[in-house]
């Protein structure tokens, strides 16, 4: 690639306020300088005008559920009943549509500033759970998706064996399910190397994987140095049934069967008990929060406030993409905590953004990610200083203007790999990003 210069009106580097005059040099699609207070943009140097951040790691995504936006909003219920519509979309998908799906899909979340997704992956198999003459087919799509969109992605592996605790799998499900995880293990690797994609594991859930089984999905992450995700504790139900199955709630099981740890990421984390919250961080155990899903589904608020002290990094997904947006993900977390706790600063803008950079990069298996230094991919995202939203932050608080106040829609500039994906609002490699949704969603609704 290129040597680049690019010249930061201002930029985060990682500390509680925004630098100015920032010259960020990249080569080889890495970082290869930093140097702040420069003043004027050196010549060739390409300007970032407004605040610059690392790109963003959107640490869980279930490219499909874009389909779901809007229709579901028609109904009320539960996420149980929102699930059945979710499961409609899934019995239609194809290699060709997923691809289409995921590419528009992914172009959105760049548009937001998204530089890396992880992709919590479980739809493996055609219709009636009839294996792919090419095993991997489904999550090929999403690799190549997530190319042509610009992005990084981590593939998330899915373990998905049962349609409830003591339950066959069923209807649509089938397309989910390995014969057990020996046979999701020998499906699912060894990782393929390729350069913007990486492989982990998930364990969907304790309802979908058998206690026997979630050993052996730790242990394939454990072998290959993957990450491990899950989700954990959405629903009250899911707790009543584990305990009821089990005498454990889901977490104490995940920890007995060795699915906690640095390397693994609890997705949701909504319900839990204090035991819960203590196993996670003494542990070292992430945590993906994702207000915008939690708030559709009526999920609930989780903890955050007590998993971040107990030691659990925080990371940031859109999930369902009700919508893309990375910073209402932030500042939900911020928001969540002062609805359940009726007090406000619970987490500043730097420690958002942290997690919606640094730690969201961590815990997709990007350790090397997300901040602006030399060495690490030459991933930037510039924010416009100059709409409605912002207009008359002073210098001292742009973090805070960002993260409590900008939208999707005013990421202005994105550098993913030193490659340029979207400048001035437009994204670069797919022209018509709501055209391609438009089409990509017709086709499976």
């Amino acid at each position: 690639m290129p040597v680049t210069t690019y010249h930061a009106d201002h930029a985060w580097l990682g500390g509680e306020r925004a630098e100015a005059g920032v010259v960020v040099e990249t080569g080889s699609g890495v970082i290869t300088a930093v140097r702040a207070g420069v003043a004027a943009p050196p010549p060739g140097a390409v300007h970032l005008r407004g605040l610059t951040v690392p790109g963003l790691a959107n640490a869980h995504s279930h490219a499909f559920h874009r389909a779901l936006r809007a229709r579901t909003q028609r109904e009320r219920g539960t996420f149980w009943t929102w699930r059945r519509q979710m499961y409609d979309v899934a019995a239609r998908l194809t290699p060709d549509t997923y691809h289409a799906l995921a590419r528009a899909a992914y172009a959105e979340m760049a548009l937001a500033g998204v530089t890396c997704v992880g992709e919590f992956h479980y739809l493996h198999h055609d219709t009636g759970g009839r294996r792919y003459a090419e095993p991997r087919v489904m999550g090929e799509a999403l690799v190549a998706a997530a190319a042509e969109a610009g992005i990084r992605i981590t593939v998330l592996d899915t373990c998905y064996l049962r349609g409830g605790f003591g339950m066959p799998l069923s209807g649509p499900q089938l397309r989910f399910g390995d014969r057990d995880a020996a046979a999701w293990a020998e499906r699912a690797g060894p990782p393929p190397a390729t350069g913007h994609a990486r492989y982990g594991a998930a364990i969907h859930s304790v309802r979908a994987v058998p206690p026997e089984e979630i050993a052996v999905v730790a242990g394939w992450a454990g072998e290959h140095g993957a990450p491990l995700h899950f989700h954990l504790s959405e629903q009250p139900a899911e707790n009543e049934a584990c305990l009821s199955a089990y005498g454990r709630t889901p977490a104490g099981l995940l920890a007995e069967h060795g699915a906690l740890g640095p390397a693994a990421t609890a997705v949701h984390a909504t319900h839990l008990t204090g035991a819960d919250i203590a196993l996670l961080g003494r542990s070292g155990t992430a945590v993906c929060l994702c207000p915008t899903t939690e708030r559709d589904l009526a999920d609930g608020i989780g903890p955050a406030g007590e998993l971040a002290a107990a030691g659990s990094p925080l990371c940031l997904g859109s999930d369902s993409h009700a919508v893309v947006d990375l910073w209402e993900e932030a500042r939900g977390v911020e928001m969540h905590e002062r609805l359940a706790g009726r007090r406000r600063g619970h987490f500043d803008a730097a420690a958002l953004l942290r997690a919606a950079t640094s730690a969201g990069h961590a815990a997709l298996g990007w350790p090397e990610a997300g901040r602006i230094e030399p060495g690490a991919p030459a991933d930037l995202v510039t924010v416009a200083l100059d709409t409605v939203r912002a207009a008359g932050a002073p210098d001292g608080a742009l973090l805070e203007a960002a993260v409590f106040a900008a939208v999707a829609a005013d990421v202005r500039e994105v550098v993913a790999g030193g490659r340029r994906i979207v400048s001035g609002g437009r994204h670069l490699l797919v022209p018509d990003v709501p055209a391609a949704l438009g089409a990509a969603i017709a086709a499976v609704t």
